[in-house]
């Protein structure tokens, strides 16, 4: 598994991240297929294409707080990666899923332990620490849903979806890679 990309390098390796949950060759299907896109439709745009935290995002756009759900973990040598899904605190959509694959040794202990409990959204946790911290979109994707991202994200694999990989810096250093796909319930608020 390669590190985390450097400053110089701002190109994230999605296989890298699928492989974390869905390893080759099979199960990168399983989660779906994706194709990098130089622009991504409206309101997805507005959604993906920038260099925010997701969970700010979500949460201004359905205008409510969201809770992560974990799926899957596991940490091996410094490193802790998670698949999620973000979902909407009062009216329960999902709204979001996520690979989140993080070096523990950037974060101070009590961040990381309040990552490690599962109970709150990565973005929150780190803003609520007041980590210093830049986020850089890497790009974005066109997925087409496999059965693992179906059911996660409670979707038909015929319905197209869009994604972004980015990567976040915490006090400069290259901490945390992501790959975070919108659900097209999204579209029902515009």
């Amino acid at each position: 598994m390669s590190e985390v990309a450097s400053s110089d390098d701002s190109r994230i390796d999605i296989r890298n991240l699928l492989d974390e949950f869905y390893c080759e060759p099979v199960g990168h299907s399983q989660l779906g297929e994706f194709q990098s896109v130089a622009k991504v439709p409206d309101p997805y745009e507005s959604l993906l294409d920038h260099h925010a935290h997701m969970t700010v995002t979500v949460e201004s756009h359905y205008s409510e707080k969201v809770n992560v759900v974990v799926h899957r973990c596991h940490r091996t040598q410094g490193w802790y990666s998670r698949e999620i899904t973000l979902v909407t605190e009062e009216t329960g959509r999902i709204v979001q899923y996520g690979i989140v694959r993080l070096n523990t040794r950037t974060l101070d202990d009590e961040v990381w332990k309040q990552i490690e409990s599962q109970t709150t959204p990565l973005g929150r946790v780190l803003i609520e620490h007041d980590v210093l911290r830049e986020v850089q979109l890497c790009g974005l994707w066109e997925v087409q849903p496999g059965s693992s991202l179906a059911e996660l994200m409670q979707l038909d694999t015929d319905k197209q979806v869009y994604g972004r990989t980015a990567l976040i810096y915490c006090d400069k250093a290259p901490a945390i890679e992501l790959l975070e796909i919108v659900s097209p319930t999204s579209l029902l608020e515009d």
